[in-house]
């Protein structure tokens, strides 16, 4: 996990929250506190006593339930059961459904520094928005050098050391209809432990570097349709230079992998050559991994083809033998 995001950041990001709005109601001394963990909590027991287990760095929501039960207490009571909970060391409290605060719930607020925030969505909307937008904030993150793409609907994220021509290559897939994410820096998220999505910098997004060109607007160039945002990554194509001394796979029966940010990605390694097609070579690649993982494995398809055909020549003899009087 990362070190966290800011109370004060979350209510910031309005326009990119999916239609969450916050409002801080009071506690805006602890804006700079931080969630660590995007699971939200609902802990309608500790109001009752049993708040031993609401855990710091997560967000704690109050719906219409415990507002609502909050109200049936004398004031005494409830001022007892919200110090109890705002006792603990929360980045802050979400009320939910526009509901109006309840002064001991201010004060408690206003006394501990906890943020206190609104939304006017229903409970069940605003934990799901709110879940989404912190589980990518908060996703492990690194940044690596190369090209992303969409190809033929697969995300294809093309390495290979500085010069070597990844950028010639994406613009030559971008001519064939495909599309560009993100050019030289490719900034790369992991949702869920599983899910790997990468982005371009929003300074340098629908933009390429191309040597003896210069740089390039490949949206305005190609139209809207040639770019996107954000793509999740499911195969690696690594492009080196060609090596007379080494030996290169010629069969592809077995899978490469590579470990991106703890998740194992598909690794396709093309050595280049004067003459050799980048972008052709790069296509391929992608309708094969688009194959095998509808298990039309080609090369293991071969070679059982193969095997079936020796293990029947070597049958023949005997069968010959047999037959003879």
């Amino acid at each position: 996990m990362s070190a966290g995001v800011s109370v004060g950041t979350l209510v910031g990001l309005r326009g990119e929250a999916s239609g969450l709005s916050l409002d801080v109601l009071a506690g805006a001394a602890g804006l700079e506190r931080r969630i660590t963990m995007p699971f939200l909590q609902r802990m309608g027991l500790a109001l009752a006593g049993v708040d031993e287990f609401l855990r710091p760095g997560r967000a704690l929501i109050f719906g219409e339930s415990e507002i609502r039960f909050l109200e049936r207490m004398d004031v005494p009571a409830r001022r007892t059961a919200l110090a109890a909970v705002f006792a603990h060391d929360l980045p802050c409290v979400v009320l939910t459904a526009g509901l109006e605060p309840l002064p001991e719930l201010i004060d408690a607020a206003e006394t501990t520094g906890i943020p206190l925030l609104r939304s006017s969505l229903v409970t069940a909307m605003a934990m799901a928005r709110l879940t989404m937008l912190l589980e990518d904030r908060l996703a492990p993150s690194e940044v690596q050098h190369g090209v992303l793409l969409d190809v033929l609907g697969l995300g294809v994220m093309v390495t290979g050391e500085s010069g070597i021509g990844k950028s010639e290559c994406a613009l030559d897939l971008v001519v064939r209809g495909h599309r560009l994410v993100a050019d030289d820096t490719v900034e790369i998220r992991c949702r869920g432990g599983a899910i790997l999505v990468g982005r371009c910098p929003e300074f340098t997004r629908h933009h390429m570097e191309i040597r003896g060109l210069g740089i390039v607007n490949v949206t305005d160039l190609f139209g809207v349709s040639a770019t996107r945002t954000s793509k999740r990554i499911e195969l690696v194509v690594r492009l080196e230079r060609w090596d007379s001394g080494r030996e290169y796979d010629r069969l592809g029966l077995e899978s490469e992998r590579i470990d991106v940010l703890g998740v194992a990605v598909p690794l396709v390694t093309i050595p280049v050559a004067t003459a050799r097609n980048l972008a052709m070579l790069v296509e391929v690649a992608v309708r094969t991994h688009l194959l095998r993982s509808r298990g039309r494995h080609a090369a293991r398809l071969l070679a059982s083809r193969l095997e079936q055909r020796l293990e029947a020549l070597a049958e023949r003899p005997q069968n010959l033998e047999a037959e003879e009087p």
